[in-house]
């Protein structure tokens, strides 16, 4: 029988857990369970684990994937109760629950569930190597609490503020704390002991460091588990996972015949390499960036709209031609065509996903390389398979297993990874296909060292870019927003924010705020330090202390220029890869003698670049624009087939830098109906467009036009084209900030350099007064750090 049994509410989860074990010289086992091919009743009406592991005992874990994260609460709990009462958990020597780091699913009911049939609660939800922490039983992600992090966006609740209210809704005061010093003392086993007398108990205890999840193993393992006569059930991530699997392995007296089953799981047998069939169904910017690094290996990619998903027959086309191409021996992914997805409709898009995966790998043998724990047991159970074997990681997540007909399984979350995530895992899968894996090594990690942050792989290999983040006009809402943004958990992962502007307007702002925060000045990028809850700014030390909010000032103006003029300098200088601005007051700039219409001219003068597009980013939409700040009949005038040949060049190329290979780009109209054959306008569209387009088809790019605008954007809307070219200002610009404005982002593309900016004023009428709404900067940084992972080029 198996030493340890875990129970995951996904397949990706599952997979991590199995490889932790597998990584520390154990054996293990993934189940998945209960699938379409295990459909039994329980005595509560749930399905049957029992039964399921037939064959398994051999494993020293065994890993069930309930697949119960997207489940109701109810169902969720009779899966795990079916889970935890089958032979394997009653056999194994330790219980443990994998939970995920974000606190996501049915954790509430899982762990209500183990109570219920009489187990201690143990919860230790720290996840250290991504910065994931829990202090004073709140969750936290890089120093910011869970609850303002912009993480659960794809989730149709909130996230939790705190884990006792979480865990137990209705009497979150019987929730037992086990808070930092306790953990890091010696004292641990006793006061677990203490806790976990009685009735089943739950207890949550702090965690920021893998040394304090050791403690907590350690102590469990000291009890052997059990306390006050009742047995106790270890929840926790990947990173108590590994703790638990290291003890456990270090431990472990192994015999003969344990060695050899190790042997066993790491050589697959050999055949003719196979197609690989990439299946990605996350539509975030990590996942897409890593879907373009296989379509640079050659990976053919479909896309999917997701509107479509569930309607009979709607994908016949695309499932014909990957089929053709899986036969042929192609590589091929497949995701879907739209940048965000609608959390309602989130489990038929998975569904009809997977069974289109499923049908196209049915046709012959095809390896898989699945991303998210959801799309990646949909796809597994609709071709049939029940149980793998972990082989490698090549990323903390990033998991390599085998199937039980052979089939070689690359699994990894959506968010997770750099962009060689994906590229690594397919690397593996060839490797292995082919020469013979060794007989008696233990599978090979290509992560340095396993556990290693999403961050670590990134940064050895291709650092985090540096953004310069200039402060407006600091009379506005730019000091205002820019203290959160930079903060925030999600940024922090993906770049290296440095605020070029004032210490103390910031720290006037960050009091206004009510933040606790550690600003600092820097004289250069290179002497930032970022840890949790640290601004750093270079002090140019423009403002006067009593700088009034929300009030028109040339000084402000002023500033507001030096601010931009020396990020362009760090810039060109090439100390940052971005620029992302806060806000400037046309009126106060111009005040200060800095005549220039905008942003986007100010930075073409300073980089020395004579042509520039202004491109209007959110959610739903993206906008560039022919022509931007000009009357509207000189703008009719300015129009001509070679600026729109440029406008659409220069949109498709920063779509290509931020993971789209091959954008949809629809070309608005100037006169209304596209000018209905000449009964609108004076010919315009045939004269001043369609040869521009045209010559950007000729070139291959995908661009569409000219369509009228009203259709055009209402098309964009729901997610048929990528980007739409506007004529003039507002034509572009009005559908924008119907369409969300809270998260436009305003990028300048054909700048030597990506320069992001929120897609707002500086809305003095609000200015000061703790009401500005930061989530345009958030998404302005996540946009210039996306591009900037790619070389910009001018145009």
């Amino acid at each position: 029988m198996a030493s340890v049994f875990v129970q995951a509410d996904d397949f990706s989860g599952a997979a991590e857990v199995g490889y932790c074990f597998v990584g520390h010289g154990l054996t293990a086992q993934v189940l998945l369970t209960p699938g379409p091919a295990h459909t039994g009743q329980t005595h509560d009406g749930g399905t049957s684990f029992a039964g399921t592991v037939a064959g398994t005992t051999a494993a020293d874990a065994v890993v069930a994937d309930t697949h119960s994260r997207g489940l109701s609460p109810a169902d969720a709990e009779a899966r795990v109760k079916d889970a935890f009462s089958g032979p394997e958990a009653s056999a194994a020597q330790v219980l443990f629950k994998k939970m995920d780091s974000l606190w996501r699913g049915n954790i509430s009911a899982e762990t209500a569930a183990l109570a219920a049939l009489g187990y201690h609660v143990v919860v230790a939800g720290a996840l250290p190597q991504l910065q994931r922490t829990v202090r004073a039983g709140r969750p936290f992600v890089a120093g910011s609490p869970l609850a303002e992090a912009d993480l659960w966006q794809a989730e149709a609740s909130a996230p939790p503020a705190d884990i006792p209210s979480l865990l137990r809704p209705e009497e979150p005061e019987s929730v037992h704390s086990l808070g930092l010093d306790a953990v890091r003392s010696s004292r641990v086993p006793s006061l677990l002991d203490q806790m976990l007398d009685g009735r089943p108990a739950l207890v949550v205890a702090d965690g920021e460091t893998t040394a304090d999840l050791e403690q907590v193993v350690d102590a469990l393992l000291e009890l052997g588990f059990t306390a006050g006569g009742r047995r106790i059930v270890l929840v926790g991530t990947g990173g108590a996972a590994d703790v638990l699997a290291e003890r456990l392995g270090a431990h472990s007296a192994r015999n003969a015949q344990s060695v050899a089953a190790a042997d066993a799981t790491t050589a697959e047998p050999q055949e003719a390499e196979r197609p690989v069939l990439a299946v990605v169904g996350s539509a975030s910017g990590t996942a897409q960036k890593q879907l373009a690094r296989l379509e640079a290996e050659g990976f053919r990619v479909v896309r999917l709209h997701p509107l479509y998903a569930g309607a009979k027959d709607a994908y016949a086309p695309q499932l014909a031609q990957v089929s053709a191409d899986l036969r042929a021996g192609h590589r091929v992914a497949i995701t879907l065509a739209a940048a965000k997805v609608d959390p309602s409709g989130s489990a038929r898009i998975v569904q009809a996903l997977s069974a289109f995966a499923a049908q196209a790998a049915k046709v012959t043998p095809t390896d898989l390389i699945l991303t998210g724990g959801e799309t990646a047991r949909e796809v597994l159970d609709a071709v049939g398979r029940s149980s793998l074997v972990p082989l490698a990681a090549v990323q903390h997540g990033a998991v390599l297993s085998r199937a039980d007909d052979g089939t070689l399984v690359g699994t990894k979350p959506g968010s997770f990874g750099d962009d060689l995530a994906l590229l690594q895992l397919y690397d593996e899968i060839r490797e292995r296909r082919s020469a013979p894996a060794p007989a008696n090594t233990l599978p090979r990690k290509t992560s340095e060292e396993f556990g290693a942050t999403m961050t670590d792989s990134a940064t050895k290999n291709q650092p985090l870019p540096y953004v310069a983040v200039t402060m407006g006009d600091g009379a506005g809402i730019g000091p205002e927003v820019i203290v959160p943004a930079v903060l925030d958990a999600g940024i922090l992962a993906e770049c290296r924010p440095v605020v070029v502007g004032d210490a103390l307007r910031l720290r006037q702002a960050a009091e206004t705020l009510g933040v606790e925060v550690d600003i600092q000045a820097v004289q250069d990028v290179e002497d930032a330090v970022f840890t949790p809850g640290r601004v750093n700014v270079i002090d140019l030390a423009l403002l006067p202390e009593d700088l009034a909010w929300g009030q028109l000032s040339p000084v402000a103006g002023h500033a507001a220029y030096e601010y931009i003029r020396v990020a362009s300098e760090l810039a060109m200088a090439g100390k940052v890869q971005a620029i992302c601005t806060a806000p400037l007051n046309k009126e106060a700039l111009h005040a200060a003698g800095h005549i220039y219409p905008g942003h986007t001219e100010l930075l073409a003068h300073l980089t020395g670049t004579e042509e520039v597009s202004m491109m209007l980013s959110t959610p739903k939409i993206r906008v560039i624009h022919v022509t931007t700040h000009i009357g509207l009949m000189d703008a009719i005038r300015k129009i001509n087939p070679d600026l729109v040949e440029r406008t659409i060049r220069r949109g498709h190329e920063a779509l290509v830098r931020a993971g789209i290979p091959n954008p949809k780009i629809g070309v608005c109209a100037i006169n209304p109906h596209a000018g209905e054959n000449g009964l609108f306008g004076q010919g315009e569209e045939a004269e001043k467009i369609e040869p521009g387009v045209k010559a950007a088809q000729a070139d291959g790019i995908n661009a569409v036009g000219p369509l009228p605008a009203d259709t055009l954007f209402f098309l964009a809307g729901r997610g048929d084209y990528d980007l739409v070219v506007a004529m003039y200002h507002d034509q572009g610009h009005g559908p924008v900030k119907v369409l969300g404005i809270e998260a436009g982002v305003n990028i300048t593309v054909g700048l030597p350099v990506i320069r992001t900016s929120v897609d707002h004023g500086t809305a003095f009428d609000i200015a000061g007064k703790n009401i500005a709404d930061s989530r345009s900067m958030v998404e302005a940084l996540h946009q210039a750090a996306e591009m900037a992972t790619r070389p910009a080029v001018a145009v």
